[in-house]
């Protein structure tokens, strides 16, 4: 058995085993260190982050659970996540994607026990797809297609702060429902609170660079915004009393679930393991160029589908990897997983210590830090390059499935981007050029080169004979040059035999040079050249030339 199949069926264990030898190798007290200071900075990160996904995820009905959800994923998702993950610097917990899709869940039929019984089916779901090895599918789906998905996320999330932002009601299941409804009662905005949401804008834009290292803007002006409404005594919705404890006030009764209950969520889970399944590892990719590692997107998936099948239980939301958290912890000298794990072991201590602070906080600067995050989720350099070099496709791309993502299902926006991406691809493969030079190596015989470059299939295949009955001038030879031939399919064979027969028709003979090695082997295998015959194929356009001249 060779080295790589050994590699590939390594028993899982061992296989952690490994990862863990070479990620701690040579590990001393120095690195210890700057996994604690790391872990410390990425949970001050991570907790407004956790507050405001936490309520975003949930209806107002809900919210205390909802915020303490956030602040328990956070914690949970961290340690395990962060001890099984595919890399040493991946940081998990609820994502503005999750929030986006479990607000219409907690509004349906089986409200808070609906999310949780869709987390838990999900988390199952990554196992699965981890277990057979479906890490790489996330690389067959186009940059333009994932930059519009995160726009399209974005925006949902702005729409989905209106109210909290505004005071105005902006209620409805969907973002454009939401929208038209405030829209409608833009004139019952609460100025208060708007003051309250811009200034939380204000300084998380105007937040020097150099502090936001060591200590975040979002907490900063999450911070300021509660001080303010204390000391002025100003009455604005608060988020209130939250448990001091991992386990929230309402948890996954695993008891209460029945097959009706599963077959309504599923859909939900599906959508959520993809998007658990694109940001984890859109995360582990990037961050792994960043910090120069190995990522195994695999145990990752694995990983992320252990975390959210234990979450629930604890009464927390969905979890994903966060490029932003996960960056943080890399620049803030991350050395190994154990940042992750530090980063759980502030939070809790934030949970119990904090908890009177927090309960302070007003929904007005929550939304504030969603919609700087929801702005700052935008690729925006790679938005305006597409623009810069007017790349249509990719434009096209862009915009359809931002517009799905806002308008229609996420799981459908993902698949219609995909599935226009396809199409487009055929159209541009489809593109095969074909060009005509007269050949002057020949003594005494008027011949041209018939160039084609490009993929021959059915949608094409008629372009070979098309371009010789274009061609102004009858040539007693015509070099069909197959050097730029990609690919041959079958329903092009039999295209290129109708070009042959209308060569030999004009009285002209004919001859292909250049095939490389794999069309020459797809054609022999139907036939091809015992059908043309073998006399015809030269392996360039010298050796032709040479024969000529030998028979001459």
């Amino acid at each position: 058995m060779s080295i790589h199949n050994r590699k590939n069926r390594r028993p899982f264990f061992a296989h952690y085993k490994k990862i863990f030898r070479n990620e701690f190798k040579g590990y001393n007290k120095n690195y210890f260190l700057n996994d604690i200071a790391a872990g410390i900075t990425v949970g001050a990160v991570a907790l407004p982050l956790a507050l405001a996904f936490g309520a975003a995820s949930v209806d107002a009905e809900h919210a205390a659970i909802g915020i303490a959800g956030g602040l328990i994923t956070a914690i949970i998702a961290g340690i395990i996540s962060g001890l099984l993950g595919g890399g040493s610097f991946q940081i998990s917990g609820p994502t503005g994607a999750m929030a986006v899709v479990l607000g219409t869940i907690v509004s349906g039929q089986y409200g808070l026990q609906g999310m949780f019984l869709s987390t838990f089916i999900s988390g199952f779901i990554l196992l699965i797809a981890g277990l057979l090895k479906f890490g790489k599918l996330v690389q067959f789906i186009p940059k333009p297609v994932i930059t519009g998905f995160t726009s399209g996320i974005a925006l949902v999330i702005a729409i989905g702060q209106f109210k909290n932002a505004t005071g105005a009601d902006a209620s409805g299941e969907s973002a454009i429902d939401k929208l038209l409804c405030f829209i409608s009662n833009i004139k019952n905005i609460d100025m208060t609170v708007l003051l309250l949401t811009a200034g939380v804008i204000v300084v998380m834009a105007i937040y020097p660079k150099k502090i936001n290292k060591y200590f975040p803007g979002s907490l900063a002006a999450i911070i300021i915004a509660t001080a303010v409404v204390k000391i002025a005594g100003i009455d604005v919705p608060s988020i209130g009393s939250i448990p001091r404890s991992i386990i929230n006030s309402e948890a996954l009764n695993i008891s209460a679930v029945d097959i009706p209950m599963v077959r309504s969520v599923f859909e939900y889970s599906i959508t959520i393991a993809l998007l658990g399944m694109i940001e984890s590892l859109l995360c582990g990719t990037c961050a792994a160029q960043m910090k120069k590692e190995k990522f195994d997107s695999n145990v990752e998936l694995i990983a992320q589908g252990v975390a959210n099948m234990v979450v629930p239980f604890a009464g927390g939301v969905p979890s994903t990897a966060a490029i932003a958290r996960t960056s943080v912890a890399i620049k803030s000298g991350c050395r190994t997983r154990l940042t992750s794990v530090f980063q759980s072991l502030f939070l809790i201590a934030c949970m119990f210590i904090l908890s009177p602070v927090i309960a302070m906080v007003p929904y007005s600067a929550l939304a504030g830090v969603l919609l700087v995050t929801a702005y700052r989720m935008n690729d925006l350099p790679t938005i305006a390059s597409y623009f810069k070099h007017k790349l249509t496709d990719a434009l096209v791309l862009f915009f359809v499935t931002m517009i799905a993502t806002v308008a229609l299902d996420l799981t459908y926006a993902i698949v219609i981007g995909v599935a226009l991406s396809m199409i487009m691809t055929i159209n541009m493969l489809a593109k095969v050029h074909v060009s005509i030079e007269e050949e002057t190596l020949l003594e005494n015989k008027d011949a041209a080169i018939v160039y084609s470059v490009g993929a021959y299939f059915f949608a094409n295949g008629k372009e070979l004979k098309k371009a010789i009955e274009k061609c102004g001038k009858n040539y007693d030879v015509y070099i069909l040059s197959f050097r730029g031939v990609v690919s041959v399919d079958l329903s092009a064979e039999t295209e290129f035999v109708e070009a042959i027969n209308y060569i030999k028709e004009k009285g002209s003979d004919f001859c292909f040079v250049g095939l490389n090695q794999y069309i020459d082997q797809d054609l022999e295998k139907i036939g091809f050249q015992e059908q043309v015959g073998r006399e015809h194929f030269y392996p360039n356009l010298e050796a032709y030339v040479k024969a000529i001249s030998e028979e001459g």
